[in-house]
């Protein structure tokens, strides 16, 4: 590893904790990592998420400061992704003026629902857009001290460069930026919420510096200031960028709180029935013209492993190795714990039927609700293929990945091999990559391609004729499901 080499932070501001990485482009290598836990506002009403904004800050500083200890002077950029359709609304002095309303937040279904309407056209209740008329609706006076909105990683750009703007990619889960033009849509800006249109930053490009780090900022992180901030993006954005995903043909699937599955695409892709989000890359293609990111998103995903665990009292480890010689019939998790994205069913709720003696199992339980969110994953992936995004492969990210018998499942579902990578940190990587090809002026998917490298071989779709039908029936009832909740 060069001693002397150009190093990149990149850093990830989740629901659940900040990451921090120290990347040396040139030998393709993390020289460090940190990373800071922080929960949820506690005691809300049901549907509520929230999170203040300086807890994303304070766990900024501690996570870089620990990265770039002695290292300083040699970091030549910060990239910032974030979780995605939170808002964040400022008054005069740039404070918050409440706590940011998070993705997880389904307290706005009506709003969304209006919205969908309106706008003739599906407003998930997890965009900002719906929180940000629930605002303008329920806390007015509120709402008249606002003076900016922005998404958590335009927040945290505002306290790097002190300036106020946003990127395409993260500003395309707004619900009221139009994806194909890569700009505002008027006509939604004007029916989410009064004055909107004189709070919204304006867009900066992806492929060049955005600020440069202010003296005050600088201080507080230990770095040097002025040195280049890129526009940074939203986490599923920057992942695509640490797992690759920034030229046409690579599908990635990140396992975390949420699940995601997304891919590059040259050209503006548009679900009719809107589950599946046509979203803007937060990298160029390789003419350097507008990247595109069509992606699912479920709500649900390891929060029913966690219960699980809790439950039982066993490990995961323990746990998956019961799933895996557990006698399995016709038991199936509908895991919309949490309400779901997509399908977009907010106000749903989970139930486990097909149950027998012994059903009540921890290895029955565990694997319905692995094979459950496999299941609605893979809806979601067949409806991709529909709007011409064929994945030859998929590739796995997020701490859930590691899990072998979960790979084997999603493998199946997908019905196309499925391939760990070795880095699980892909958003804050993908920062890092951002930052350095804009400095540089090189394609971000030069870079991004470098940085991929497998944690084994592929995992092919199980051949086994009984197991293959298995899925398929289960898929069917999850389907009934769904439209049962509708």
């Amino acid at each position: 590893m060069s001693g002397d080499g150009d190093l990149f932070l990149g850093v990830d501001v989740g629901t659940q904790s900040t990451k921090a990485v120290l990347v040396d482009v040139d030998s393709g290598g993390v020289l460090a990592r940190a990373s800071r836990s922080y929960d949820l506002i506690p005691g809300l009403p049901l549907g509520h998420a929230e999170q203040h904004p300086d807890t994303w800050t304070e766990a900024v500083i501690a996570t870089i400061r620990e990265v770039s200890l002695g290292l300083g002077r040699r970091v030549c950029g910060v990239g910032v992704s974030g979780q995605q359709h939170g808002a964040v609304l400022l008054g005069d002095g740039d404070e918050a003026l409440r706590p940011a309303k998070l993705w997880c937040d389904t307290s706005a279904a009506e709003e969304a629902a209006a919205l969908s309407v309106e706008l003739g056209r599906t407003v998930p209740a997890g965009f900002t857009a719906p929180k940000l008329r629930w605002s303008a609706e329920r806390e007015p006076e509120l709402w008249a001290r606002v003076r900016r909105v922005l998404l958590p990683h335009d927040y945290i750009n505002l306290f790097l460069t002190g300036e106020f703007f946003t990127e395409v990619g993260d500003a395309s889960g707004t619900g009221y930026l139009d994806p194909a033009r890569g700009a505002y849509d008027a006509e939604a800006v004007d029916k989410t919420a009064p004055g909107l249109g004189d709070f919204l930053p304006p867009l900066r490009p992806c492929v060049a510096p955005a600020g440069t780090l202010t003296a005050a900022a600088a201080s507080a992180l230990g770095l040097e200031a002025g040195i280049p901030v890129s526009a940074g993006g939203g986490d599923n954005m920057m992942s695509a960028i640490g797992a690759g995903a920034t030229r046409p043909g690579v599908s990635v699937c990140s396992l975390g709180t949420s699940a995601t599955v997304f891919a590059f695409s040259s050209r503006p892709t548009v679900d009719p029935g809107g589950d599946i989000a046509s979203f803007r890359a937060s990298s160029a293609d390789e003419q350097g013209g507008a990247g595109h990111l069509p992606l699912l998103c479920v709500m649900n995903c390891t929060q029913p492993l966690e219960d699980l665990k809790v439950l039982t009292g066993k490990g995961h480890d323990e746990l998956t190795e019961l799933a895996r010689t557990a006698s399995m019939g016709d038991e199936l998790l509908v895991p919309f714990f949490m309400g779901e994205r997509v399908p977009n069913l907010p106000d749903a709720t989970a139930s486990l039927t097909g149950l027998r003696p012994g059903s009540l199992s921890p290895g029955v339980l565990y694997r319905a609700a692995l094979e459950g969110v496999a299941l609605n994953l893979a809806s979601g992936v067949e409806r991709m293929r529909g709007m011409g995004i064929e994945p030859e492969e998929v590739r796995l990210v997020g701490g859930a990945a590691r899990n072998s018998l979960w790979q084997e499942i999603l493998a199946t579902a997908f019905g196309v091999p499925v391939r760990v990578l070795v880095e699980t940190e892909t958003a804050a990587v993908g920062a890092a990559l951002q930052v350095a090809a804009a400095v540089r002026r090189e394609p971000v998917d030069h870079l991004a391609q470098a940085f991929v490298a497998y944690g084994g071989a592929a995992v092919p779709p199980s051949v086994d004729q009984g197991t293959v039908e298995r899925l398929a029936r289960l898929g069917g009832r999850l389907a009934e499901a769904i439209a049962a909740q509708r």
